[in-house]
């Protein structure tokens, strides 16, 4: 196949073309997947989320620079919402990523989430694919920005950072709803405003709630400045500090164990899903089912057995 041919030699274009073929025709996706899986699991894939404002595309551009610092070559996934007019992905500030057009070591792409919740888009675990193969080092992916319904990130990537700013109130307390346990690095951002260590504090004290055992990774906060770069390499070295510690209690596997799982998950799900929109037997059999349900006839789960021995 001439496309993963040229995705595996890194061709810019060929990587675009990929992406939107998965965005857009979903049919095709599994045989480009094919072709393109055995060669991935070298890259190490970042995800960034928090709340929209607080700078995380900001830290995905000042990470994408240290990485070229240091050689590595470098994938960035920012996920954006989907505009209401084009259905496409409405691009907000990543006018801040442009220093990158000309570097053949960093290719950039936004994705649209198709109003899909959780923070990513339904394509990235793909994207990641494509972008693992063509041979990027690093994996940089920066989510929506919904607040605490990006836990999906965790399920993504190797390593996650979470961002905040300071006194941000209702935010922080989010974190304590779901987002607080998906972290594996945390960042307050824009430090230089009042109240910036008081938020670090407030973290590190939710941390410290968690009575997290010996022998596991308790996430670090950082005091940062995106725009201007201050602390950045700090994070970086996190990462690389929590890929040691990974490996080092084998648990890297696990993670990766754990993403397997949840992808195949969604793709099972996914084609359920396909089945019951397709087959006009089952959907028939879901009518009745559901009519059954609201009239109190037939219990959901009893239902729900009996749709299940349809599908055998």
């Amino acid at each position: 196949m001439e496309l993963v041919d040229r995705i595996l030699s890194g061709d810019h274009r060929a990587i675009a073309r990929a992406i939107s073929l998965i965005e857009n025709s979903p049919e095709k996706t599994p045989s480009l997947i094919q072709g393109l899986f055995g060669h991935t699991g070298k890259g190490r894939v970042i995800g960034v989320t928090g709340a929209p404002g607080v700078g995380k595309s900001t830290l995905v551009d000042q990470l994408a620079l240290i990485c070229r610092d240091q050689g590595k070559t470098v994938g960035i996934l920012a996920i954006d919402p989907t505009s209401p007019f084009t259905g496409g992905a409405i691009l907000g500030d990543r006018i801040r990523m442009q220093r990158h057009t000309l570097d053949e070591g960093v290719y950039v792409r936004s994705m649209a989430n198709q109003g899909h919740l959780g923070g990513l888009a339904y394509a990235t675990s793909d994207a990641i694919v494509v972008l693992d193969a063509a041979g990027f080092d690093v994996v940089l992916v920066e989510t929506v920005g919904v607040g605490q319904g990006e836990v999906e990130i965790a399920s993504t990537a190797d390593v996650s950072i979470v961002v905040t700013v300071p006194d941000a109130g209702d935010e922080v307390q989010a974190m304590k709803a779901g987002i607080m346990e998906i972290a594996d690095i945390f960042v307050v951002n824009k430090s230089d405003r009042p109240g910036a260590e008081r938020t670090a504090s407030e973290i590190e004290a939710m941390l410290k709630l968690r009575d997290l055992k010996e022998g596991v990774w308790c996430p670090p906060v950082f005091l940062t400045e995106g725009t201007k770069g201050t602390n950045i390499a700090t994070v970086f070295d996190a990462v690389l500090r929590y890929d040691e510690f990974q490996g080092r209690k084998e648990k890297l596997s696990e993670r990766r164990y754990g993403r397997a799982q949840v992808r195949l998950i969604s793709i099972l799900r996914q084609r359920m899903m396909d089945r019951f929109d397709q087959s006009e037997k089952l959907s028939k059999f879901v009518d009745e089912a559901v009519t059954n349900i609201a009239t109190c006839k037939v219990d959901p789960y009893a239902a729900a057995d009996a749709i299940m021995e349809q599908m055998k």
